[in-house]
Protein backbone atom coordinates (compact mmCIF):
# COMPACT_ATOMS: atom_id res chain seq x y z
CA UNK A 1 0.00 0.00 0.00
CA UNK A 2 1.11 3.68 -0.56
CA UNK A 3 1.37 5.81 2.57
CA UNK A 4 -0.83 8.49 2.11
CA UNK A 5 -3.02 10.00 -1.00
CA UNK A 6 -3.74 13.93 -0.42
CA UNK A 7 -7.50 13.94 -0.38
CA UNK A 8 -7.49 17.77 -0.44
CA UNK A 9 -4.66 19.79 0.42
CA UNK A 10 -4.67 19.67 3.77
CA UNK A 11 -6.75 15.93 4.22
CA UNK A 12 -5.75 12.28 4.49
CA UNK A 13 -7.32 8.74 5.41
CA UNK A 14 -5.27 5.91 6.61
CA UNK A 15 -5.39 3.11 9.30
CA UNK A 16 -4.82 3.96 12.93
CA UNK A 17 -1.77 1.41 12.91
CA UNK A 18 1.61 2.37 13.84
CA UNK A 19 2.89 -1.17 11.98
CA UNK A 20 3.67 -0.82 8.02
CA UNK A 21 3.43 2.89 8.11
CA UNK A 22 4.52 2.73 4.42
CA UNK A 23 1.82 0.66 3.69
CA UNK A 24 -1.23 2.78 5.20
CA UNK A 25 -4.25 2.39 2.77
CA UNK A 26 -5.86 6.09 1.53
CA UNK A 27 -9.24 7.35 -0.12
CA UNK A 28 -10.35 10.34 -1.56
CA UNK A 29 -12.63 12.77 -0.14
CA UNK A 30 -13.43 16.26 -1.48
CA UNK A 31 -16.66 17.55 -0.40
CA UNK A 32 -19.72 17.14 -3.19
CA UNK A 33 -17.10 15.47 -5.49
CA UNK A 34 -16.67 12.35 -3.55
CA UNK A 35 -20.82 12.13 -4.02
CA UNK A 36 -20.27 11.96 -8.19
CA UNK A 37 -16.72 9.88 -7.70
CA UNK A 38 -18.36 7.01 -5.34
CA UNK A 39 -21.77 6.41 -7.47
CA UNK A 40 -18.94 6.33 -10.76
CA UNK A 41 -16.62 4.05 -9.51
CA UNK A 42 -19.11 2.16 -7.19
CA UNK A 43 -21.70 1.86 -10.99
CA UNK A 44 -17.85 1.09 -12.68
CA UNK A 45 -17.22 -1.99 -10.26
CA UNK A 46 -20.97 -3.41 -11.12
CA UNK A 47 -20.43 -3.27 -14.44
CA UNK A 48 -20.30 -0.65 -16.83
CA UNK A 49 -22.68 -1.00 -19.67
CA UNK A 50 -22.38 -0.60 -23.59
CA UNK A 51 -25.75 -2.05 -24.09
CA UNK A 52 -29.34 -0.54 -23.87
CA UNK A 53 -32.06 -3.01 -23.81
CA UNK A 54 -35.35 -1.72 -26.21
CA UNK A 55 -37.99 -0.27 -23.98
CA UNK A 56 -40.93 -2.32 -23.61
CA UNK A 57 -39.08 -6.05 -23.61
CA UNK A 58 -40.53 -8.29 -22.11
CA UNK A 59 -39.34 -10.04 -18.96
CA UNK A 60 -37.31 -12.99 -18.89
CA UNK A 61 -37.96 -16.29 -17.11
CA UNK A 62 -35.22 -14.97 -14.43
CA UNK A 63 -37.96 -11.99 -13.85
CA UNK A 64 -41.45 -11.95 -12.75
CA UNK A 65 -44.20 -9.69 -11.66
CA UNK A 66 -44.46 -9.84 -8.08
CA UNK A 67 -47.83 -10.55 -6.12
CA UNK A 68 -49.38 -7.97 -4.31
CA UNK A 69 -48.31 -9.86 -1.26
CA UNK A 70 -45.04 -9.48 -2.21
CA UNK A 71 -44.11 -5.67 -2.65
CA UNK A 72 -42.32 -4.51 0.08
CA UNK A 73 -43.72 -1.49 2.14
CA UNK A 74 -42.36 1.86 2.04
CA UNK A 75 -39.31 1.97 4.58
CA UNK A 76 -40.47 3.47 7.53
CA UNK A 77 -38.68 4.49 11.26
CA UNK A 78 -38.96 1.69 13.51
CA UNK A 79 -40.11 2.86 17.20
CA UNK A 80 -37.69 2.71 19.52
CA UNK A 81 -39.28 1.67 22.60
CA UNK A 82 -39.61 4.06 26.02
CA UNK A 83 -35.92 3.33 27.99
CA UNK A 84 -36.63 2.21 31.17
CA UNK A 85 -35.95 3.99 34.69
CA UNK A 86 -32.51 2.70 35.96
CA UNK A 87 -32.67 1.16 39.56
CA UNK A 88 -29.66 1.97 41.41
CA UNK A 89 -29.03 -2.14 42.34
CA UNK A 90 -28.80 -3.19 38.35
CA UNK A 91 -26.76 -4.39 37.15
CA UNK A 92 -23.25 -2.77 35.62
CA UNK A 93 -23.62 -4.36 32.30
CA UNK A 94 -26.21 -6.36 29.97
CA UNK A 95 -24.14 -8.92 28.12
CA UNK A 96 -26.14 -10.64 25.44
CA UNK A 97 -26.98 -13.74 27.11
CA UNK A 98 -29.05 -11.45 29.42
CA UNK A 99 -31.38 -10.50 26.18
CA UNK A 100 -34.48 -12.66 25.91
CA UNK A 101 -35.56 -12.35 22.32
CA UNK A 102 -34.61 -10.27 19.49
CA UNK A 103 -36.57 -7.18 20.35
CA UNK A 104 -34.72 -6.45 22.99
CA UNK A 105 -31.46 -7.46 20.95
CA UNK A 106 -32.89 -4.69 18.41
CA UNK A 107 -33.16 -2.29 20.97
CA UNK A 108 -31.30 -3.04 24.68
CA UNK A 109 -32.39 -1.64 27.62
CA UNK A 110 -29.63 1.11 28.76
CA UNK A 111 -26.88 0.17 30.93
CA UNK A 112 -28.26 0.85 34.74
CA UNK A 113 -24.76 2.31 35.78
CA UNK A 114 -23.16 5.42 36.58
CA UNK A 115 -19.93 4.38 34.87
CA UNK A 116 -21.45 2.25 31.49
CA UNK A 117 -17.64 2.56 29.89
CA UNK A 118 -16.32 1.30 32.60
CA UNK A 119 -18.50 -1.80 32.84
CA UNK A 120 -17.97 -2.15 29.00
CA UNK A 121 -13.88 -2.24 29.10
CA UNK A 122 -14.21 -4.42 31.75
CA UNK A 123 -16.63 -6.87 30.48
CA UNK A 124 -15.01 -7.02 26.48
CA UNK A 125 -11.11 -6.08 27.09
CA UNK A 126 -10.53 -9.63 28.68
CA UNK A 127 -11.31 -10.19 24.27
CA UNK A 128 -9.40 -7.61 22.84
CA UNK A 129 -5.44 -8.01 22.03
CA UNK A 130 -2.53 -6.97 21.09
CA UNK A 131 -1.12 -8.19 17.41
CA UNK A 132 2.63 -7.62 16.48
CA UNK A 133 4.24 -8.47 13.02
CA UNK A 134 7.10 -8.24 12.27
CA UNK A 135 6.95 -7.02 8.65
CA UNK A 136 9.14 -6.92 5.50
CA UNK A 137 8.98 -3.13 6.24
CA UNK A 138 9.42 -3.08 9.73
CA UNK A 139 7.94 -4.42 12.95
CA UNK A 140 4.58 -3.53 13.08
CA UNK A 141 1.30 -3.46 15.89
CA UNK A 142 -2.01 -3.72 15.54
CA UNK A 143 -4.78 -5.06 17.71
CA UNK A 144 -7.27 -7.98 17.27
CA UNK A 145 -10.33 -9.58 18.86
CA UNK A 146 -11.02 -13.32 20.14
CA UNK A 147 -13.28 -14.74 17.99
CA UNK A 148 -13.85 -18.21 18.62
CA UNK A 149 -11.97 -19.35 22.34
CA UNK A 150 -12.75 -22.99 21.84
CA UNK A 151 -10.62 -23.15 18.50
CA UNK A 152 -8.06 -19.96 19.05
CA UNK A 153 -9.29 -18.04 16.23
CA UNK A 154 -8.84 -13.89 16.19
CA UNK A 155 -9.42 -11.46 13.77
CA UNK A 156 -8.00 -8.80 12.96
CA UNK A 157 -7.93 -6.14 9.96
CA UNK A 158 -6.58 -7.96 6.95
CA UNK A 159 -3.79 -4.58 6.36
CA UNK A 160 -2.36 -5.20 10.03
CA UNK A 161 -1.05 -8.99 9.09
CA UNK A 162 -1.10 -8.56 5.05
CA UNK A 163 2.32 -10.23 3.67
CA UNK A 164 2.96 -12.15 7.13
CA UNK A 165 2.63 -15.87 8.11
CA UNK A 166 3.19 -15.13 11.69
CA UNK A 167 2.59 -12.64 14.88
CA UNK A 168 2.87 -12.72 18.56
CA UNK A 169 -0.30 -12.18 20.15
CA UNK A 170 -0.46 -10.50 23.36
CA UNK A 171 -3.79 -11.38 26.02
CA UNK A 172 -5.11 -8.84 28.49
CA UNK A 173 -2.84 -10.69 31.08
CA UNK A 174 0.52 -10.05 29.24
CA UNK A 175 0.65 -13.70 28.67
CA UNK A 176 2.06 -13.82 25.06
CA UNK A 177 1.25 -16.44 21.87
CA UNK A 178 2.48 -17.38 18.99
CA UNK A 179 0.17 -17.09 16.01
CA UNK A 180 -0.17 -17.97 12.72
CA UNK A 181 -2.18 -16.32 9.92
CA UNK A 182 -4.95 -18.19 8.67
CA UNK A 183 -5.73 -16.49 5.46
CA UNK A 184 -7.60 -12.82 4.81
CA UNK A 185 -9.61 -10.62 2.66
CA UNK A 186 -8.22 -7.43 1.29
CA UNK A 187 -11.58 -6.66 -0.11
CA UNK A 188 -13.01 -6.79 3.63
CA UNK A 189 -10.10 -5.98 5.35
CA UNK A 190 -11.00 -8.60 7.66
CA UNK A 191 -8.15 -11.61 8.35
CA UNK A 192 -7.88 -14.69 10.91
CA UNK A 193 -5.38 -15.96 13.45
CA UNK A 194 -4.81 -18.98 15.01
CA UNK A 195 -3.55 -19.67 18.02
CA UNK A 196 -3.03 -22.42 20.66
CA UNK A 197 -6.48 -22.36 22.32
CA UNK A 198 -4.55 -24.99 25.37
CA UNK A 199 -1.43 -21.93 25.60
CA UNK A 200 -3.59 -19.77 27.42
CA UNK A 201 -7.22 -19.17 28.55
CA UNK A 202 -9.25 -17.35 25.98
CA UNK A 203 -12.15 -15.10 26.17
CA UNK A 204 -13.97 -14.97 23.32
CA UNK A 205 -16.22 -11.53 22.44
CA UNK A 206 -19.52 -11.45 22.22
CA UNK A 207 -21.05 -9.76 18.52
CA UNK A 208 -24.26 -7.78 18.42
CA UNK A 209 -26.08 -7.50 15.42
CA UNK A 210 -25.40 -5.00 12.44
CA UNK A 211 -29.35 -3.97 12.80
CA UNK A 212 -28.96 -3.39 16.48
CA UNK A 213 -26.74 0.12 15.80
CA UNK A 214 -28.15 3.17 15.97
CA UNK A 215 -26.96 6.53 15.57
CA UNK A 216 -26.21 8.32 18.64
CA UNK A 217 -25.55 5.45 20.65
CA UNK A 218 -22.36 4.88 22.60
CA UNK A 219 -19.75 3.74 21.53
CA UNK A 220 -16.71 2.70 23.16
CA UNK A 221 -13.28 1.82 21.48
CA UNK A 222 -10.60 -0.87 23.17
CA UNK A 223 -7.20 -1.61 21.38
CA UNK A 224 -3.69 -0.50 21.07
CA UNK A 225 -2.78 2.30 20.13
CA UNK A 226 0.96 2.98 19.25
CA UNK A 227 1.11 -0.19 21.20
CA UNK A 228 -0.72 0.88 24.76
CA UNK A 229 -2.54 -2.07 25.29
CA UNK A 230 -5.99 -2.53 26.84
CA UNK A 231 -6.45 1.42 25.83
CA UNK A 232 -10.14 2.43 26.44
CA UNK A 233 -11.86 5.72 24.30
CA UNK A 234 -15.55 6.32 23.96
CA UNK A 235 -17.49 8.18 22.09
CA UNK A 236 -20.94 7.75 19.98
CA UNK A 237 -21.69 5.97 17.05
CA UNK A 238 -21.77 9.25 14.42
CA UNK A 239 -23.27 7.19 11.19
CA UNK A 240 -23.97 4.19 10.07
CA UNK A 241 -23.70 2.14 6.35
CA UNK A 242 -21.23 4.61 5.44
CA UNK A 243 -19.78 3.71 1.99
CA UNK A 244 -16.14 4.12 2.56
CA UNK A 245 -14.64 3.77 -1.53
CA UNK A 246 -12.23 0.94 -1.47
CA UNK A 247 -12.31 0.82 2.76
CA UNK A 248 -8.92 0.54 3.91
CA UNK A 249 -7.29 -0.64 0.44
CA UNK A 250 -7.01 1.93 -1.89
CA UNK A 251 -6.56 -0.59 -5.27
CA UNK A 252 -10.72 -1.49 -4.79
CA UNK A 253 -12.68 -0.33 -6.53
CA UNK A 254 -15.87 -1.23 -4.22
CA UNK A 255 -17.07 0.88 -1.42
CA UNK A 256 -16.98 -0.90 2.11
CA UNK A 257 -19.99 -0.29 4.31
CA UNK A 258 -18.29 0.61 7.40
CA UNK A 259 -19.62 2.13 10.67
CA UNK A 260 -18.54 5.77 11.91
CA UNK A 261 -17.62 7.08 15.25
CA UNK A 262 -15.84 9.92 16.72
CA UNK A 263 -14.70 7.53 19.48
CA UNK A 264 -10.67 8.07 19.76
CA UNK A 265 -8.82 5.58 16.98
CA UNK A 266 -5.31 5.76 16.28
CA UNK A 267 -2.72 4.27 15.14
CA UNK A 268 -2.53 0.56 16.12
CA UNK A 269 -5.99 0.38 17.08
CA UNK A 270 -6.97 -1.42 13.46
CA UNK A 271 -8.72 -4.92 14.45
CA UNK A 272 -9.69 -3.94 18.06
CA UNK A 273 -13.34 -3.65 18.71
CA UNK A 274 -15.89 -0.95 18.65
CA UNK A 275 -18.69 -1.95 21.29
CA UNK A 276 -21.86 -0.62 22.09
CA UNK A 277 -23.14 -0.01 25.86
CA UNK A 278 -23.60 -4.26 26.32
CA UNK A 279 -20.06 -4.71 26.03
CA UNK A 280 -21.07 -6.54 22.69
CA UNK A 281 -18.55 -5.91 19.46
CA UNK A 282 -20.36 -3.82 17.06
CA UNK A 283 -17.73 -3.55 14.71
CA UNK A 284 -13.90 -3.55 14.01
CA UNK A 285 -11.78 -0.67 14.44
CA UNK A 286 -10.36 -0.12 10.58
CA UNK A 287 -9.17 3.70 9.67
CA UNK A 288 -9.48 6.91 10.27
CA UNK A 289 -9.82 10.11 8.12
CA UNK A 290 -7.47 13.14 9.55
CA UNK A 291 -5.57 16.14 8.78
CA UNK A 292 -2.94 16.17 10.77
CA UNK A 293 -1.91 12.14 10.76
CA UNK A 294 -3.90 11.49 14.45
CA UNK A 295 -7.45 10.87 15.58
CA UNK A 296 -10.06 13.84 14.52
CA UNK A 297 -13.17 11.97 15.51
CA UNK A 298 -13.66 10.26 12.28
CA UNK A 299 -13.13 6.65 12.50
CA UNK A 300 -14.38 3.98 11.02
CA UNK A 301 -15.37 -0.08 11.66
CA UNK A 302 -15.98 -2.97 9.93
CA UNK A 303 -19.44 -3.91 11.04
CA UNK A 304 -19.84 -6.70 13.31
CA UNK A 305 -22.21 -8.84 10.79
CA UNK A 306 -18.91 -8.53 7.90
CA UNK A 307 -16.67 -9.56 10.52
CA UNK A 308 -18.35 -12.79 11.19
CA UNK A 309 -19.22 -13.76 7.73
CA UNK A 310 -15.99 -13.43 6.72
CA UNK A 311 -14.22 -14.76 9.49
CA UNK A 312 -16.46 -17.62 9.08
CA UNK A 313 -15.76 -17.75 5.16
CA UNK A 314 -11.65 -17.81 5.57
CA UNK A 315 -11.75 -20.56 8.64
CA UNK A 316 -13.95 -23.23 6.38
CA UNK A 317 -11.47 -22.14 3.39
CA UNK A 318 -14.76 -20.69 1.18
CA UNK A 319 -13.78 -18.35 -1.67
CA UNK A 320 -13.66 -15.09 -0.56
CA UNK A 321 -13.92 -13.93 -3.94
CA UNK A 322 -16.48 -10.72 -4.37
CA UNK A 323 -19.93 -10.44 -6.24
CA UNK A 324 -20.74 -9.07 -9.29
CA UNK A 325 -23.93 -8.01 -10.52
CA UNK A 326 -22.98 -5.99 -13.73
CA UNK A 327 -25.03 -2.39 -13.57
CA UNK A 328 -24.42 1.20 -13.08
CA UNK A 329 -26.78 2.99 -11.42
CA UNK A 330 -27.78 6.29 -9.34
CA UNK A 331 -30.30 6.88 -6.69
CA UNK A 332 -34.04 7.54 -7.33
CA UNK A 333 -35.79 10.72 -7.28
CA UNK A 334 -38.60 11.70 -5.95
CA UNK A 335 -40.57 9.78 -3.53
CA UNK A 336 -39.59 6.14 -4.53
CA UNK A 337 -36.18 5.09 -2.72
CA UNK A 338 -33.84 2.75 -4.59
CA UNK A 339 -30.96 2.38 -7.46
CA UNK A 340 -32.25 3.29 -10.65
CA UNK A 341 -30.84 1.19 -13.09
CA UNK A 342 -28.59 3.66 -15.74
CA UNK A 343 -26.74 0.80 -17.53
CA UNK A 344 -26.40 -3.07 -17.94
CA UNK A 345 -23.76 -4.69 -19.37
CA UNK A 346 -23.99 -7.14 -21.64
CA UNK A 347 -24.03 -10.66 -20.68
CA UNK A 348 -23.50 -9.89 -17.00
CA UNK A 349 -25.67 -11.45 -14.41
CA UNK A 350 -28.32 -8.42 -14.24
CA UNK A 351 -29.08 -8.94 -17.91
CA UNK A 352 -29.59 -12.98 -17.66
CA UNK A 353 -31.90 -11.81 -14.85
CA UNK A 354 -34.16 -9.48 -17.26
CA UNK A 355 -32.87 -6.18 -15.78
CA UNK A 356 -33.34 -3.31 -17.99
CA UNK A 357 -32.08 0.22 -18.32
CA UNK A 358 -34.81 2.41 -15.96
CA UNK A 359 -35.63 -0.16 -13.96
CA UNK A 360 -35.55 0.71 -10.38
CA UNK A 361 -33.90 -1.64 -7.74
CA UNK A 362 -36.08 -1.09 -4.21
CA UNK A 363 -34.37 -3.99 -2.01
CA UNK A 364 -31.80 -6.46 -2.24
CA UNK A 365 -32.77 -9.98 -0.80
CA UNK A 366 -35.78 -8.04 0.79
CA UNK A 367 -33.17 -5.31 2.52
CA UNK A 368 -33.92 -1.63 1.21
CA UNK A 369 -31.50 -0.20 -1.17
CA UNK A 370 -30.85 3.51 -1.27
CA UNK A 371 -28.21 4.53 -3.71
CA UNK A 372 -25.75 2.59 -5.81
CA UNK A 373 -23.12 3.13 -3.38
CA UNK A 374 -25.00 0.80 -0.72
CA UNK A 375 -26.18 -2.04 -3.42
CA UNK A 376 -22.27 -2.34 -4.11
CA UNK A 377 -21.44 -3.25 -0.75
CA UNK A 378 -24.29 -5.48 -0.38
CA UNK A 379 -23.52 -7.33 -3.67
CA UNK A 380 -19.54 -7.79 -2.39
CA UNK A 381 -20.19 -9.38 0.32
CA UNK A 382 -21.63 -12.02 -1.61
CA UNK A 383 -20.40 -14.37 -3.28
CA UNK A 384 -19.98 -15.89 -6.86
CA UNK A 385 -22.76 -18.64 -7.62
CA UNK A 386 -25.15 -17.00 -5.05
CA UNK A 387 -28.62 -16.15 -6.29
CA UNK A 388 -30.01 -12.74 -4.81
CA UNK A 389 -33.37 -11.54 -5.33
CA UNK A 390 -34.31 -7.76 -6.55
CA UNK A 391 -37.47 -5.96 -6.23
CA UNK A 392 -37.75 -3.76 -9.21
CA UNK A 393 -39.85 -1.29 -10.41
CA UNK A 394 -40.67 -0.68 -13.68
CA UNK A 395 -43.29 1.81 -14.87
CA UNK A 396 -46.21 0.92 -12.40
CA UNK A 397 -45.53 -2.78 -12.00
CA UNK A 398 -43.20 -4.11 -9.14
CA UNK A 399 -40.60 -7.29 -10.25
CA UNK A 400 -38.79 -9.60 -8.56
CA UNK A 401 -35.79 -10.79 -10.64
CA UNK A 402 -33.31 -13.86 -9.42
CA UNK A 403 -29.92 -12.92 -10.20
CA UNK A 404 -26.70 -15.51 -10.28
CA UNK A 405 -23.78 -13.52 -9.11
CA UNK A 406 -20.60 -13.35 -11.28
CA UNK A 407 -17.15 -13.38 -9.93
CA UNK A 408 -15.88 -9.41 -9.42
CA UNK A 409 -13.15 -9.66 -11.93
Amino acid sequence: MQDSEAVSPTAVVRPPEAAVAARRPAWKVAGALVLACLVLVAGTALGLVLFDDPQGAGPTPQIRLATPEEIPPEPAAAAVPAKEAATPDGPAVALAESIPDAAAAQYPAPVVSEEPVVAVAEALSPSVVLVEVDAPIGFGLGSGIVWDAQNGYIVTNHHVVEGVDDVVVTLSDGTRLDGEVIGGSSGHDVAVVRVDPGAAELVAATFAPASSVRVGQLAVAIGSPLGLTGTVTAGIVSAVRIQVQGGSDPNSPVPVEMIQTDAAINRGNSGGALADWQGRVIGMNTMIQTTSGGNIGLGFAVPSDTVDLIATRIVKGESLELGYLGISGRAADGDIAGVVVVQVLSGSPAQEAGLLAGDIIVSLDAEPMKDIAELAAAIKLRRPGEAVELTIRRGDDVYLATAVLDALG
